[in-house]
């Protein structure tokens, strides 16, 4: 059996990292071990990605989430 995972990125560009990318990073690999999320999705923390403007960033599956949050991006994650 196979299982298709999700491939998150998250922006680790200092940008981001003040808007609150690692509290984003540390919410999804939460959910990733212990909630619904388990077993559904890769995580990657990628150099800036150069749209500073819009921190913090997050892509999921080649969707571009900008000025997210956690909720967001894990409904994201379910729809894709």
């Amino acid at each position: 059996m196979r299982i298709n995972r999700k491939l998150v990125f998250i922006c680790n560009g200092s940008d981001c990292k003040k808007s609150g990318a690692k509290k984003i990073r540390k919410e999804l690999k939460d959910a990733a071990i212990n909630g619904s999320l388990k077993g559904h999705c890769k995580f990657f923390q990628t150099k800036c990605m150069d749209m500073c403007k819009s921190a913090p960033v997050v892509i999921v599956d080649g969707h571009f989430c900008k000025k997210t949050d956690a909720k967001k991006v894990m409904d994201q994650i379910k729809k894709a």
